[in-house]
């Protein structure tokens, strides 16, 4: 949209390098180029606005296809204007002098000229295409279809349009009928994901049997060791057994034969004390009886008085050392009793 600014009933314009402006008064065309600038006065002035640059204009629409199934298309087309005054005289790309703004719907009409044409050719190779063709080259044929069919449409040059480029994004089915033809490929792809894992899982099941084996492998060997290990620890006890026993024996018979010399000495030792013990109290006992029969020649030659003092003073010396003697008046007078019985005698 150009840029126009107001100052005392005239009017300034601005216009963009990439729109090409027409100025007339009273049918005279006064500016005609891209990027221009002037003052013009509102109430006579004529102008026209017409870009030149390149356009995308997107475009979506349905087509069938010979087997009777419905596609959208979605294509993008490259245009500009490549003659403007053509273009200005065909279209009304006039603007308001005091806003800049287009009257009409130039691009519209631009647009709606380029998609029905577009959609004329895409329908006519499509409805002699079976929906599978169209879905695996369908692309190409349709883009290369609109291409040939703009470029050989003759309206589009009488109106100072050309074509740059023509795109086609997708040809997509209904959604049941692309679901439907996804589902062999997911089938395939799903059973090609299942072999996979069944592979790697067999790989994995082998690799653990392997790493089984070894383990019990290592393990057989491992008991092997262990039983040489226990057999040479029962050789070596059986051995040193053997020796402590050898040992034991060789103590044994030097304890028995040092018990024997000591019991023997012992023995003779005990025999010669009985037999010294056994002479002594002989002797003793010829002693004694040597002093018996002394003693008894002795008392024998002895009168009796002797022996009675004798008897006497022995029994004195075998009496206990007596300090206090006490006489109870019942003894007193049987002693006097007696003594005196004994006197009368």
């Amino acid at each position: 949209m150009a840029d126009i600014t107001r100052r005392l009933g005239w009017r300034h314009l601005r216009g963009a390098p990439t729109a090409h402006i027409r100025h007339h008064r009273g049918g005279k065309l006064l500016h005609d180029g891209p990027g221009l600038s002037f003052w013009f006065r509102a109430l006579t002035a004529a102008l026209s606005e017409v870009p030149v640059d390149d356009r995308e204009l997107a475009m979506t629409f349905h087509a069938r296809t010979s087997d009777f199934q419905d596609v959208a298309v979605q294509a993008t087309v490259t245009y500009r204007i490549s003659d403007p005054a053509v273009a200005a005289s065909r279209l009304d790309f006039s603007i308001d002098p005091d806003t800049g703004a287009w009257r009409g719907t130039p691009l519209e009409q631009l647009g709606t000229l380029l998609t029905e044409t577009a959609q004329q050719h895409a329908l006519d190779v499509l409805s002699r295409t079976p929906l599978s063709a169209a879905l695996v080259d369908g692309v190409t044929a349709v883009r290369e279809r609109i291409a040939a069919g703009l470029a050989g449409e003759p309206r589009l040059p009488s109106t100072g349009i050309e074509v740059v480029a023509v795109r086609v994004m997708a040809l997509r089915p209904e959604p049941e009928v692309e679901r439907a033809l996804r589902t062999p490929a997911r089938e395939q792809i799903q059973q090609e994901a299942d072999r996979a894992t069944y592979e790697r899982r067999a790989v994995a099941v082998e690799r653990e049997r392997a790493i089984a084996e070894n383990e019990l492998a290592s393990q057989i060997e491992l008991a092997r060791r262990e039983e040489q290990l226990v057999d040479q620890r029962g050789t070596n006890a059986r051995r040193e057994a053997e020796e402590h026993a050898a040992a034991d024996a060789v103590r044994a018979e030097a304890e028995a034969a040092r018990t024997v010399r000591l019991a023997d000495a012992e023995a003779a030792r005990s025999v010669r004390l009985a037999r010294a013990e056994a002479e002594g109290a002989r002797e003793v006992g010829e002693a004694r009886a040597q002093a018996q029969a002394a003693w008894l020649r002795v008392h024998g030659e002895v009168d009796v008085a002797t022996l009675h003092a004798l008897t006497g003073t022995r029994l004195a010396e075998n009496l206990p050392r007596i300090d206090s003697v006490t006489v109870s008046p019942d003894v007193l007078t049987g002693l006097l009793a007696r003594l005196g019985t004994q006197e009368q005698s």
